[in-house]
Parts: structure tokens; sequence; C-alpha cells
């Protein structure tokens, strides 16, 4: 049995088995736990469009999130900002899920959608993340990186963290 399991174990190795998680096909397929631990069900955005964004307690870039916060509050309607919390730039996001929601309500009133802290790069990047990456090039190259999904489930475009997201580039994309 000892030496089942041993042979078992090594043409796993071999062939290059890797426990890693499947990219879905379409953005309708995702399945993520907001910061307050919901499962949000991304099928519930089809016919919308999305803009996620990469964010950070402690950046430079973190006044965004008021930007975001009026966006949200002015097509929320049509587009559903999406904030998924990382660590993945200098450590930015130390903090719990419960501490970035709190850190998000307190400073910035936040009411859009924040999900739980993920990668967003690098060997343990989160399957949205690798999805968004093969539709546009593009992956962030720091905290506050813009995606845009259209209303049929494309990502159309991507934007640097120092685009702010009231740009007129990010407006003309969303806006109808």
């Amino acid at each position: 049995m000892f030496r089942l399991f041993i042979l078992t174990t090594m043409i796993s190795f071999l062939s290059g088995n890797k426990t890693t998680a499947q990219v879905p096909a379409s953005i309708y397929d995702f399945k993520m736990k907001s910061l307050d631990g919901k499962e949000i069900d991304f099928s519930q955005f089809k016919g919308k469009k999305l803009l996620i964004v990469n964010t950070a307690s402690k950046c430079g870039f973190t006044p965004q999130y008021k930007d975001l916060e009026k966006l949200h509050e002015m097509y929320g309607s049509r587009v559903v900002v999406l904030g998924f919390p990382a660590n993945n730039f200098l450590w930015q996001e130390p903090g719990s899920n419960n501490d970035i929601a709190t850190f998000c309500e307190k400073n910035y009133g936040v009411k859009f959608l924040m999900f739980e802290k993920i990668s967003v790069k690098g060997s343990d990047k989160h399957p949205l993340y690798k999805w968004l990456e093969s539709q546009t090039g593009k992956s962030p190259s720091w905290n506050f990186c813009k995606y845009i999904v259209d209303a049929d489930g494309k990502a159309i475009a991507f934007f640097p963290s120092k685009v702010n997201p009231l740009d007129k580039q990010i407006i003309d994309r969303i806006a109808p």
C-alpha cells in the first residue's frame, strides 16, 4: 500500500499535475466572497458594465476610494464598481477583511461592493485576475489599476493607477 502511495505521488509530481484553480471562461461564472462574507454570484451582473479595481488602504492612490464611490453613486444602476483589496504591492493592504471594511466605511463612506482580500499577481494570482489578464493582456502594476468589463461580459479596457476613476477616458467607456 505504501509503495502504491509513493508511486502515485511520483507520477502526479512528474506529470506536472498541480492543484491550481481553473479560470472560468466567463466573468459570469465567478463566485466570490464580499468583505462581509456573503457569496456573490457574478451572473447577477449580466447586462451591466463592471469597473474592477484592485485596492489598498495604505497607498498614495487610496484617496481614489472617494471617486470610486462617486462613480458608484452616479452610475450605480448601470455600472457595478467592484473593489478587490490586495496586499501585493509593498504590503499596502496588511489588514484583515474586517479592518479593510471599517477603514473604507469610516474614511471614504464606501458603499460599492468590496470583496475579501485576494492576490492580483504572482503564483497565487486569483483566477479573476488571470481571466482579466487573458482578456486584456494587462495585469496590475500597482494598486488601483482598473478594468472595464462591458455589458456583454467582455473585458474591454485597462487603466493604470494614475488614471482617476472619474477621468474622461473611464467615463466615456462606462456612461451610456
